[in-house]
């Protein structure tokens, strides 16, 4: 089918965006001007991995919020297929976050964790959503459990502003990585940047689309066990 077509040349265009990410920023990227040690050579390089990450997981949690009213409004299976994936996908983003914030600070830092507002939000975000994922599978009738959820998708949503903002309301160690006037990274800094944040966002819709055909699929299968009374 034509769209089943094109669902695989954006596989295989995000494949090679995020290869061309690996190089960009491994390879073309210069090093920091703030770069101290060899160590913190390699790993002030976690930003162009990190930093896209943490953008992927919060415009997929706001695609789940929009979702979420969407289903209230128009109570279409669609519009709930789309926000369970796409928080599927934002946790599995914003694990990479902690993830690689954390090899990061345990360099920059000489700790692993810290208490800082930006990663405890984050931290906070995390948990929320991964309680939407549990909340999920604890309502047993599909249209309460997509109700439940829909709601929780929306009000959940709130936490990642605040995590946005942590580094610009509170007192935080957390560097940043723009300022007012778009200082901190090199033009070269920059290009490589802004070409992984454009391949990390390519693979969110990748992987979103991937996991909304798997959930139709998951409905035809069931529908058809019903079916043959199994």
């Amino acid at each position: 089918m034509k769209g089943e077509r094109w669902l695989w040349v954006l596989t295989v265009l995000s494949l090679l965006l995020m290869l061309g990410a690996v190089f960009m920023a491994l390879v073309q990227a210069p090093p920091a001007a703030n770069v101290r040690t060899e160590t913190e050579r390699y790993t002030q390089r976690i930003i162009y991995f990190h930093v896209p990450s943490a953008w992927v997981g919060f415009l997929a949690f706001f695609v789940t919020m929009v979702a979420s009213v969407g289903y209230l409004v128009r109570r279409e299976r669609a519009w709930d297929v789309v926000a369970l994936s796409s928080v599927e996908v934002g946790v599995a983003f914003t694990t990479a976050v902690l993830v690689t914030g954390s090899i990061w600070a345990k360099t920059a830092w000489n700790t692993w964790w810290t208490w800082d507002p930006r990663l405890t939000t984050s931290a906070i975000t995390w948990v929320i959503y991964l309680a939407y994922l549990m909340l999920r599978g604890a309502v047993e009738d599909p249209e309460q459990e997509a109700r439940f959820a829909s709601v929780y998708g929306i009000v959940g949503f709130t936490s990642v502003p605040i995590t946005f903002m942590a580094i610009r309301w509170w007192r935080t160690i957390h560097p940043v990585l723009f300022d007012t006037s778009g200082a901190g990274l090199s033009p070269n800094m920059l290009s490589a940047f802004l070409f992984c944040l454009g391949a990390f966002t390519v693979l969110y819709g990748t992987l979103l689309w991937h996991r909304v055909r798997l959930e139709f699929l998951a409905d035809e299968v069931r529908a058809l066990r019903r079916q043959l009374n199994l």
